[in-house]
């Protein structure tokens, strides 16, 4: 019968030769349309025959492909396509096998134009949605053939261009497709991203990315998976990207790598951009034994996305983001002193790499700072001042082989690190924004000898202190600048200021002027008076603005002092910044009267002694005295004048404090950051230790304080500190040379000893005074050791 029907046409079923009409004998003439439409609403009357047409409609597909009639292959998909976007949505699936089927054999043949065609006939398939779902499709092949097309190399370039965008877009389909159901394949698994992503980076990677070029077509569909992707698939989709960027050695460019992220940002959900940023810092640490080139690529990559991201999160854990950089920095210093950035010593790195990486982890670390509200911008502040070698504290830095040098850099490195958070962080209230806790560390870092180190910590309390960003304006320096041309932004002091001030202005004075008494550069001594200006123009009242001008006093005896070693470029520079920061002071409120004594004293200066005046010392070519520095009273200015200009107005309540010379004391924390080194502070500490441990306990001796005890004192004091200076040495040699369960040991003594004497303690406190009537009774149990029932323990 099936023979019978095939030589008799007539006797054929309906579908079959509603479906051979629809091909004419030219296939250059295309579909019949009226055929089509016959055999179009012969399916929509029986649906039912749905499957039976498209599996002859393949079949007819399949006979005309073998015989490569390729003009009756297209009338063929085109058939199918017209019946797929006719159907309804409850009986397409009917269709959809067969036509899956007819797309694999014509994506499986050798010709790149039926490639081309399977391409467009699936897209305008994933265009249509369906309300029935499917448990039984696979599109595992088209994923993995769109994903080859993508990478095309064929020999016509106009063939190869049309074949790749061919793949983008049959992947565009398949995401659409795919990724908004989830009865269908999981297109957010590893073995699918693994494929899908590095073919769309290929393409990427292209120069060419005009309308209708792979490049362009490649970001539009990248960029629409991304956005597509929910939280648990942002590291599937990640992750391939990292490896592609590693395996073709993409970091090093910066350029791409860049560009990739900065579209991956833009396209995600804003509440999952901080899931690439901790993608970012695994993938950092991951690769802390790479290259200097690739570790700054990655850095330079966190930094753009994390502009990017200011308008999301950072977070939960917004501190690790810093521990991960800071840690990095630390690396780096290590691979700079030792050449090699490996353990094995077979890589070897250049110091001028890792100041590339270092500077590109500090810009990071300010980018990531500036996405932060004000109050975590403080923790982050701590958090860094927290991690760097403080004098007095001992924290861990690294690798111990990094030595004095390698804690240096260290410093050097994270208070860079500071400034770029300081920089931009605006808080109205300075207790928020220079605690205690903040501020006595840094200010020990004023008195340390390295003069970059004096310089940033100088920087950095500008930029904290001006808020109203006036410290550019204060340069270049100049001693008869109008504060009225400079335009400074000037406000009422608030009552929180007022706080800063009475709490912590005479240690900032103190800081100052102990900074004022070692030689400095032409930098310091602007820094100097930048940050002079800034808490006259930032915190200034009446109380606030004598001590100011005593202090400059005070600057102006140390500068004449021949107890100070200090340069003739130094003592002229002390001289300037004295004469700048009177004739800024002299106009923040002051009688007119102190302005004009300021002024004349200036006047007097620039027809004597142009070498006092800080637009001529302070400069690139700075201006010397000839001889020997000798200045005269009348370019001096004058304690008592400055009283007496002051007298009469609402300035003369404090302005008695003139009178009394500025001594700053020296405190224990001054002192301690004098160390060069962290090991000379543990020394400091050590010896302070021995001394309590070895001398045994004494009676305390009176003895009478005379005027010749304190001459005395004073003169012997040389000798004293050698002594001292020689002890700490001892101890310092001691702890770096001997073995270290001699030093364990040692500090286990020192613990059995403290235990010993908190007995002691304890035993005179509880003992109970002696009776006069005769010997004590037995001690009762201390409460300390009384066991009580467990009803009476609340």
């Amino acid at each position: 019968m099936y023979g019978l029907c095939g030589c008799c046409w007539a006797l054929r079923p309906r579908y079959k030769r509603l479906v051979d009409n629809i091909f004419p004998e030219n296939p250059e003439d295309g579909l019949v349309k009226a055929n089509m439409e016959k055999l179009t609403f012969f399916a929509l009357s029986a649906p039912e025959k749905l499957d039976r047409i498209a599996a002859y409609l393949s079949e007819r597909l399949t006979r005309e492909l073998n015989r490569h009639r390729y003009g009756y292959v297209c009338i063929a998909m085109e058939a199918m396509e017209q019946l797929l976007l006719a159907c309804h949505c409850q009986s397409i699936n009917l269709l959809v096998e067969s036509f899956l089927s007819t797309l694999r054999q014509l994506l499986e043949a050798d010709r790149p134009h039926l490639h081309i065609l399977a391409t467009s006939s699936f897209v305008k398939f994933a265009n249509i949605e369906e309300d029935t779902p499917s448990y039984h499709r696979s599109y595992d092949f088209f994923v993995s053939r769109f994903s080859q097309m993508c990478h095309s190399d064929h020999e016509d370039p106009e063939t190869q261009i049309r074949i790749r965008v061919s793949g983008i877009r049959g992947l565009q389909g398949v995401v659409r497709k795919t990724v908004d159901d989830e009865l269908q394949v999981n297109i957010w698994e590893p073995r699918h991203m693994e494929q899908i992503v590095p073919a769309l980076l290929v393409n990427l990677q292209q120069s060419d990315s005009s309308s209708g070029s792979p490049a362009e077509q490649t970001e539009v569909c990248f960029r629409e998976l991304l956005g597509r992707a929910a939280y648990g698939h942002i590291n599937n989709a990640i992750k391939p990207v990292l490896m592609h960027l590693d395996s073709h050695g993409l970091w090093e460019g910066r350029g791409f790598a860049v560009r990739c992220f900065q579209i991956i940002m833009f396209s995600i959900q804003s509440q999952h951009s901080h899931l690439v940023i901790q993608q970012l810092l695994g993938h950092l640490d991951a690769n802390s034994r790479s290259s200097a080139s690739v570790r700054a690529g990655i850095v330079e990559v966190l930094s753009e996305a994390a502009v990017i991201e200011a308008t999301g999160s950072v977070g939960p854990t917004v501190l690790e983001v810093f521990n991960t950089l800071l840690r990095q920095l630390r690396q780096s210093v290590d691979y700079q002193l030792t050449g090699y950035y490996d353990n094995a010593g077979k890589y070897k790195t250049t110091s001028s790499q890792e100041k590339t990486l270092q500077d590109a982890v500090i810009k990071t670390i300010g980018s990531f700072a500036n996405t932060l509200p004000v109050y975590q911008r403080s923790e982050v502040m701590l958090f860094i001042m927290g991690k760097i070698p403080v004098p007095g504290i001992y924290p861990a830095l690294g690798s111990p082989n990094a030595g004095f040098e390698g804690s240096r850099m260290i410093q050097v490195m994270l208070l860079k690190s500071l400034l770029q958070v300081s920089e931009r962080y605006e808080s109205s209230n300075l207790l928020s924004a220079l605690p205690s806790s903040f501020l006595e560390p840094l200010l020990s870092f004023t008195l340390m000898e390295d003069p970059e180190i004096r310089l940033l910590v100088l920087s950095i309390l500008t930029s904290l202190i001006d808020r109203r960003h006036n410290a550019k304006k204060l340069l270049p320096l100049s001693g008869t600048f109008d504060v009225s041309e400079l335009d400074l932004k000037e406000d009422r002091c608030s009552r929180q200021d007022n706080l800063f001030m009475r709490k912590h202005a005479q240690r900032l004075y103190r800081h100052v002027y102990l900074a004022c008494k070692e030689d400095s550069e032409r930098r310091h001594y602007q820094a100097l008076f930048v940050l002079l200006a800034v808490l006259s123009v930032e915190l200034v009242n009446e109380e606030v603005l004598v001590d100011l001008i005593q202090l400059v006093l005070a600057l102006q005896e140390l500068a004449l002092s021949n107890q100070m070693s200090l340069s003739v470029f130094s003592r002229c520079s002390l001289h300037a910044l004295c004469a700048a920061s009177l004739n800024l002071l002299s106009q923040l409120g002051p009688p007119p009267l102190l302005h004009q004594y300021v002024a004349q004293v200036i006047e007097s200066r620039h027809k004597e002694a142009l070498y006092l005046l800080p637009e001529h010392i302070l400069c690139d070519e700075p201006r010397l005295p000839e001889d020997e520095l000798k200045v005269e009273e009348a370019l001096m200015f004058n304690q008592s004048e400055m009283c007496k200009a002051l007298a009469g107005s609402s300035y003369s309540t404090h302005s008695d404090r003139l009178n009394i010379p500025y001594t700053p004391q020296l405190s224990d924390e001054d002192r301690l950051s004098r160390r060069k080194s962290i090991v000379d502070t543990v020394s400091l500490q050590m010896d302070s230790d021995f001394q309590f441990s070895s001398d045994p306990p004494q009676k305390p001796q009176t003895e009478q304080i005379t005027f010749e005890t304190l001459k005395n004192t004073i003169e012997d004091r040389g000798p004293v500190e050698e002594e001292e200076r020689r002890r700490r040495m001892q101890v310092m040699e001691r702890f770096q040379t001997a073995p270290f369960e001699e030093i364990a040991a040692h500090c286990g003594s020192r613990i059995s000893l403290l235990y010993s004497k908190l007995d002691q303690v304890f035993d005179l406190i509880i003992r109970p005074p002696p009776s006069p009537s005769g010997p004590s009774p037995r001690r009762s149990t201390p409460l300390y050791e009384m066991t009580f029932p467990d009803l009476c323990v609340y």
